[in-house]
């Protein structure tokens, strides 16, 4: 006959070796999203940023500009990026910007607004290529090449 002693040792050896298992598949597991992780950032880190194109509206002044860089300041300041010399456009009038694998436009408190589509915008908005941006009077085409 099995004692109540040798039971309780065999349940408490049961529970040992469950809980290593417990510990043994969450260990695996994170393993795995660690792994699938650096995979992915490698993969976005390779990954170029798309040339961006701005043509603008009437050319003459502006022309078109051409950028291959996550963050592209507009305004009239020689700092910008793109510096617009209109006095409709603020100093520093709006930014665009590549994250979360789409493009941003944001408006930096300008006193003229900054319009997407004809529309003024308030917070950071997704744009897309072939979008229509006004900062002030200047308009402009966003294109992005693929």
């Amino acid at each position: 006959m099995i004692s109540n002693d040798s039971i309780g040792l065999l349940l408490v050896g049961l529970r040992v070796l469950a809980v290593l298992a417990l510990y043994a598949f969450l260990i695996g597991a994170l393993f795995t999203l660690w792994r699938d992780l650096v995979k992915h950032q490698a993969n976005t880190l390779r990954s170029p940023i798309a040339e961006v194109k701005l043509t603008f509206a009437d050319r003459a002044p502006f022309g078109e500009h051409v950028f291959q860089q996550p963050k592209i300041t507009l305004g009239r300041s020689p700092s910008c990026d793109c510096m617009l010399d209109n006095s409709t456009v603020s100093t520093e009038h709006a930014r665009l910007s590549y994250h979360h694998s789409q493009w941003w436009v944001e408006d930096l408190g300008s006193r003229n607004g900054t319009f997407l589509n004809q529309t003024r915008i308030e917070v950071p908005t997704v744009i897309i290529a072939g979008d229509e941006i006004r900062c002030g009077e200047v308009e402009f085409t966003f294109r992005v090449e693929q």
